[in-house]
């Protein structure tokens, strides 16, 4: 099998004690490791994947907690590295009666949008490997050279890549810049995956089948959408399936994106999977474990600590 790396942030959630309540309103917080590429980092690793994180925190308590966190959860840290010269991001997220957020975020500039190239030129990929990336920390330089070069070392290795956006829209000044970034790294992506509530910010197209066509413009070929509660889609280049979602009832909605992602990147790793070569019936099983994944993380406050492994899967 190959590896599972995650390039990008790694952050303090903090969660609210109650819920339906806005941040100004909140009196408590509970303290959660998070980071949407690091949450997809565990979640893989507990299901048993050899994963690694690739990003910056600071030389601090948080930073301390954050790589002590994830390096227990079985990923491999030797690519997270520290610097004094910023803090550890932190978001506070505020929670609605059915587990949906919002976020603040304290992080200008923050640790994670530190990571240099020459913080990476050590990592190598091969062809077995898959890469996943988000665009929080293409917000900013230098971590933003940092991600395009480790992205072009695993293109050329012939590593298979996914990104997964996750628009958080409250970190960019310019929302078009943000959008046409996102657009202009999809150059690198053999899978961008998609929640539904993102495809007409992303693509300019209400219909996802129409956004799927703008998607392919920037040369990706499989795009999988997720639509929370009512399952996901695979439109891969040679076809196209779906996959209802577990009936849960939700608490904290927070890394069921993540977890989804780490899953699903573990499902191809461990059956040996590569986009273009995976079967209808394998690609719906893939996302009938990733919603699965998914599912039981809601049911918990937190991202990481939720994640299930393979044994809490197969009951």
């Amino acid at each position: 099998m190959g590896k599972i790396y995650t390039i990008g942030e790694a952050l303090i959630d903090f969660i609210p004690v109650q819920t339906a309540a806005s941040l100004s309103a909140v009196d408590a917080f509970q303290k959660r490791p998070g980071g949407a590429p690091a949450n997809v980092a565990v979640a893989a690793a507990k299901l048993g994947a050899e994963a690694y994180f690739i990003g910056m925190v600071g030389d601090d308590p948080f930073g301390h907690f954050l790589k002590d966190t994830i390096a227990g959860y079985g990923v491999n840290t030797r690519y997270l590295k520290t610097t004094k010269k910023a803090k550890t991001a932190l978001a506070f997220v505020s929670l609605a009666d059915d587990g949906q957020r919002d976020f603040s975020f304290y992080r200008n500039p923050s640790a994670d949008l530190l990571l240099d190239k020459c913080d990476v030129e050590e990592v190598e990929f091969t062809s077995d490997d898959y890469i996943s990336f988000g665009s929080v920390d293409l917000v900013d330089y230098p971590v933003k050279y940092a991600t395009e070069y480790l992205l072009q070392k695993a293109k050329a290795a012939n590593a298979t890549i996914l990104f997964d956006p996750n628009i958080r829209k409250d970190l960019w000044d310019d929302l078009d810049e943000c959008k046409q970034t996102v657009l202009s790294f999809m150059k690198y992506a053999n899978i961008v995956k998609m929640a539904d509530d993102e495809v007409e910010f992303i693509t300019g197209k209400k219909s996802v089948k129409e956004a799927i066509e703008v998607v392919k413009l920037y040369g990706v070929e499989h795009v999988i959408v997720t639509y929370g509660p009512e399952g996901s889609d695979a439109y891969l280049k040679h076809c196209h399936s779906h996959a209802d979602a577990r009936k849960v009832d939700p608490v904290d909605t927070t890394g069921a994106g993540d977890t989804f992602v780490g899953a699903l990147l573990y499902y191809l790793d461990h059956h040996k999977q590569k986009p273009d070569q995976i079967s209808p019936e394998m690609i719906k099983d893939g996302l009938c474990f990733a919603n699965h994944a998914a599912a039981i993380v809601t049911t918990k406050k937190g991202a990481m600590n939720a994640a299930p492994t393979l044994e809490e899967l197969q009951k």
